[in-house]
């Protein structure tokens, strides 16, 4: 009997091992393509908010140059009155920082939208401006874009590391 039962419990052994080792072998299979997901998941985020946190530093870049290349315009616009390469210098600051801008903005809800729009539309009206200002009244022009840049730059960082 003893034998039987020997020869009985090998042959629910035999049959029933092989579908626990591929059973575990699916759960396994299963687990793992789930932590593939997560560390997939993980890795674009990260790549995303490094992207994010770049074109931060870059519109911080962008707005300082607009600001340098108005002050440039300004002043070569006391000296001769005409409307060289300054002129094309600051359009150009504002456009690139309009451009950064805008992308940034597209990442964010409607509210920063708007105001990522303001300040940019500010900064092009103190461009064309800028040749006729004297040079305070120029620097004054800049309170309030100056302000909105702060508060958006504050929007910025907190955005990038949520």
């Amino acid at each position: 009997m003893s034998s039987s039962a020997d020869s009985r419990l090998r042959n629910v052994l035999l049959a029933y091992f092989p579908m626990f080792i591929a059973t575990l072998s699916l759960v396994t299979s299963i687990y793992n393509g789930y932590l593939n997901s997560r560390f997939v998941d993980i890795i674009q985020r990260n790549v995303g908010r490094s992207e994010y946190m770049r074109t931060c530093k870059e519109v911080i870049d962008a707005y300082f140059q607009v600001k340098l290349r108005v002050s440039a315009l300004n002043r070569a616009g006391e000296r001769a009155g005409g409307s060289g390469p300054e002129q094309m210098d600051a359009a150009n600051a504002v456009a690139r920082f309009s451009a950064l801008a805008t992308w940034l903005a597209n990442l964010r809800d409607e509210s920063i939208r708007a105001r990522y729009t303001d300040l940019a539309m500010r900064l092009d009206k103190i461009a064309s401006e800028a040749k006729g200002l004297p040079q305070a009244a120029l620097d004054g022009r800049y309170a309030g874009p100056d302000q909105l840049f702060g508060e958006l730059n504050d929007d910025c960082i907190k955005a990038a590391k949520e």
